[in-house]
């Protein structure tokens, strides 16, 4: 005669349970922080369009012109590619004056590059500067309210796959299109 059967789990039953457990949650906390860094990029390459726009608002309302300064910096062995904001005055360019932290100094995550072509111009990695606080900008916003038609692209280092483009024409209308690409109107 057999005894009663217990009722429960096998060690080895916990076990895989557990490993599928910590397997999802492993996908889950992959997915996530790899979009928020997708998120990250995308705010920071908005708000270096709506940035360009104010610029070239405050270039017309205050008379003086201002600049894009694309920059190439060294950190921890790579390449961050970073932005920097520029003010005309009597000696040459220097940081701007008014709205420090509309103004202040950027740059985008590691594995990101930008690419910048100017009314048909493009310019190599070679053509971005190392920061040293006193270069001449790349794009500037003039003071009679137009500049030069360009865009920048922002592409990933390894692959160079096209994630944006800031796109603008001579009179500073800016568009940020992902990819690339126009939206498409149905």
């Amino acid at each position: 005669m057999k005894g009663p059967r217990q009722a429960g789990f096998s060690l080895l039953e916990l076990l895989v349970t557990l490993f599928v457990i910590v397997l999802v949650t492993s996908l889950v906390s992959l997915n996530l922080s790899s979009g928020g860094r997708d998120v990250e990029l995308e705010a920071r390459v908005r708000n270096l369009a709506d940035v360009a726009a104010y610029a070239l608002d405050e270039a017309q309302m205050t008379g003086r012109d201002y600049g894009l300064l694309l920059q190439q910096e060294p950190a921890d062995g790579e390449v961050v590619y970073g932005y920097a904001w520029r003010e005309r005055a009597a000696g040459g360019w220097r940081p701007p004056e008014s709205g420090k932290d509309v103004f202040a100094d950027q740059s985008l995550p590691p594995g990101y590059e930008l690419q910048l072509e100017l009314e048909d111009s493009l310019f190599r990695e070679s053509d971005l500067v190392e920061g040293t606080g006193e270069e001449a900008p790349q794009v500037v916003f003039y003071a009679s309210g137009e500049t030069t038609a360009g865009s920048i692209d922002v592409r990933r280092s390894d692959s160079g796959d096209l994630l944006w483009r800031i796109q603008w024409d001579l009179l500073g209308r800016f568009s940020v299109l992902p990819r690339g690409e126009e939206p498409q109107v149905e």
